[in-house]
């Protein structure tokens, strides 16, 4: 089976080696294994792929040697650079080409690395030619209902990051009225509330919430207390997501000092609270594409079964008698 396709050039000078090999090696290429005796050496650059080509009739319009490229124009500022450094000489004659369109939909720009070493640098106009079709998310909030769970615990912290949150659904189409906030007390308690608005019906007996957001914010303290805590809490919010269905967005800081949480809450280090209901919009986009839950069709569903639903989660919110 074929493995592998190798093209060996020779070059007109140990000096001209010395300098494309240094060049090569700044464009990105992976070294191979080289080699070295007493007549000569040689060094080796990989590709990730690589093919060749036949042709007749016409001469070919491109030089023997093509790379592919990202940042075609970063990669020729290089190249450009390197041949303006102190290396035309007779070996290293030094000659670059403008970027230009070609017939078969990309740019490309030709240099002339050393005499008879002649190289093609292109990229595609179109960057997802020749890759796999991806399902990718979109990151429209639009007709989406979210649950968001906040802990009260440092809340100069979580506070910020709800903000971040309600900023980023609502600056991608999301409505306020659709976005259910919950308040608990500490990190601990955030799992088995966003547990219990993942299972809320609606009337039709789907899922009233097509995502969860949680957030929370862990300090590192003098004791194991907080690896308890955040083993649990991350442990707790990713069962949730296993067992319903439903996206969690994990929003919950682990920081060793409040200057490293701030930092996360808006500060230095972004919003995570924004980032967080970001992928849970991404994943709602994804989960309708995939047809997830479209035809949601399992004993007990149904207006019914959501109002019994509703009614034990609200019967268990409720405090009891005479509590204060």
């Amino acid at each position: 089976m074929i493995k592998g396709l190798t093209v060996v050039k020779p070059v007109p000078s140990a000096a001209a080696w010395e300098r494309l090999s240094a060049l090569f090696a700044d464009l990105g290429f992976e070294p191979g294994k080289g080699w070295s005796d007493a007549e000569g050496e040689g060094a080796a650059f990989l590709a990730p792929l690589g093919n060749t080509e036949f042709v007749t009739g016409r001469p070919p319009a491109v030089p023997e040697l093509l790379v592919e490229v990202t940042q075609l124009d970063s990669v020729r500022d290089v190249v450009s650079r390197w041949l303006q450094a102190d290396v035309r000489t007779e070996d290293l004659p030094g000659r670059i080409s403008e970027v230009e369109d070609t017939h078969w939909k990309s740019r490309m720009f030709t240099a002339s690395l050393a005499d008879g070493l002649d190289f093609g640098f292109w990229e595609r106009t179109d960057i997802l030619a020749g890759l796999p079709v991806a399902l990718e998310g979109d990151l429209s909030a639009t007709g989406m209902r979210f649950g968001i769970v906040v802990a009260r615990w440092n809340a100069v912290i979580t506070d910020r990051l709800l903000q971040g949150s309600l900023d980023c659904i609502l600056r991608s189409g999301g409505k306020r009225q659709d976005t259910d906030i919950t308040r608990v007390s500490g990190a601990w308690e955030v799992p088995a509330a966003a547990r219990m608005m993942a299972d809320l019906r609606n009337a039709e007996g789907g899922r009233k919430y097509d995502a969860i957001v949680t957030l929370g914010c862990l300090l590192r303290g003098e004791t194991a207390h907080y690896e308890a805590i955040y083993n649990e809490a991350a442990r707790g919010i990713g069962q949730s997501q296993q067992d319903t269905g439903v996206p969690h967005a994990f929003g919950v800081l682990t920081c060793e000092t409040l200057e490293q949480a701030l930092n996360r809450a808006g500060v230095k280090a972004g919003n995570k609270g924004f980032e967080a209901a970001s992928a849970a919009i991404e994943m709602v986009s994804i989960a309708r594409k995939l047809g997830h839950g479209a035809a949601e069709q399992h004993a007990g569903s149904g207006p019914a079964a959501a109002e019994a639903v509703n009614a034990q989660i609200a019967a268990f919110s409720q405090p009891e008698a005479g509590a204060q």
